[in-house]
């Protein structure tokens, strides 16, 4: 049971990147994946879940930006990433946890990615 992030990099303001992370090793059909962002100095935050039926949440923050989307066939959860800001520049982390609880918070996940680095440049 393993999730594994790519995709991360470097770009300047208002450009894109295309996050992906594989989920292999899971048998259960109902769950909530999500993504999430540490920057420097603050706290892990929600960027956007979607849930196994395909119900989608977004932080304000990333509203209008960012879409996560997935693929079942291919067992990967993605974040497309447009209009990039410098606060946008982060470690993301993909997780998974239970539909009863796709939220934006960290906490109710229990299964992590190791992270791909994002900077954005002026």
């Amino acid at each position: 049971v393993q999730l594994a992030e790519s995709g991360g990099g470097s770009v300047q303001a208002g450009g894109s990147l295309r996050l992906s992370c594989l989920a292999y090793g899971y048998t259960d059909n109902t769950y909530c994946l999500g993504w999430f962002r540490t920057a420097p100095g603050k706290a892990r935050e929600g960027v956007a879940t979607i849930e196994d039926d395909g119900i989608m949440r977004y932080a304000d923050s990333v509203e209008g930006r960012f879409t996560i989307s997935k693929d079942n066939a291919k067992n990967t959860l993605y974040l497309q990433m447009n209009s990039l800001k410098p606060e946008d520049t982060a470690m993301y982390y993909c997780a998974r946890g239970p539909r009863n609880h796709c939220q934006l918070v960290p906490g109710f996940f229990d299964s992590w990615g190791q992270g791909t680095q994002v900077t954005v440049s002026s």
